[in-house]
């Protein structure tokens, strides 16, 4: 009950802080118009509205185990397919960031895999979509640790969905029209830091500096 107690004390904050005030959510009763999709993790400690510190209307945001784009086939997930076609079809956004992070246990799951319900598996069913990356790192990267094995995957994860969202093809149009933009991000909870992938250097740079290495620039 303390939980709920919470929620209902949030939820108050929340409508004094954006309800109360004559105006704001105006706009927002007619419609939305987000400026970004943001495909992330169901984990509990990677909210993308709270990382990134964005109000109500600014953020649509897909969240699924491990954050992983499924190709553009005919037996698609229609729940994450449907979502993103609604984000870049309907509400014409122009920017898809696929959002990682660190200590991933959907990408725990795939590396080794376990039945977590075994009478359905849906958890291993849904990983399926990044075995081949699975199967990339364990023959790449034999001779490191479990800990640095799922890092790379959680990494190379983000890369395979970004190439997935290139198979639908009016994010290809767009993308190619120059109308759209594709980022891959990766949250590092053990140092505090915001990685960006980049395709020209081909490696996740940092967007936002751990945070001792900022304290450090601020010095």
């Amino acid at each position: 009950m303390q939980d709920i107690e919470k929620f209902i004390r949030g939820f108050s904050r929340f409508q004094q802080q954006y309800l109360a005030e004559q105006g704001w959510f105006d706009s927002l009763r007619e419609g939305q118009k987000p400026g970004s999709l943001v495909i992330g993790c169901c984990d509990s400690r990677v909210d993308p509205a709270l990382l990134t510190g964005s109000d109500p209307g600014e953020l649509f945001v897909v969240r699924n185990i491990a954050n992983l784009v499924p190709p553009c086939t005919p037996d698609a997930p229609p729940g994450v397919s449907s979502a993103i076609e609604f984000a870049v079809c309907g509400l014409e956004v122009e920017r898809v960031i696929v959002l990682g992070h660190a200590r991933c246990g959907g990408i725990r799951a795939l590396m080794s895999p376990r039945r977590i319900a075994e009478e359905t598996d849906f958890v291993g069913r849904w990983m399926r979509i990044a075995e081949p990356v699975r199967e990339r790192v364990l023959r790449e990267l034999t001779h490191k640790d479990d800990r640095e094995q799922h890092k790379a995957c959680e990494l190379a994860s983000i890369l395979h969905s970004l190439d997935n969202l290139m198979t639908y093809p009016w994010i290809r149009r767009r993308v190619e029209q120059g109308s759209l933009i594709l980022h891959g991000w990766y949250f590092d909870i053990d140092t505090g830091a915001l990685m960006a992938y980049s395709p020209r250097k081909q490696e996740f740079l940092p967007l936002v500096c751990p945070l001792e290495r900022a304290g450090k620039v601020a010095a």
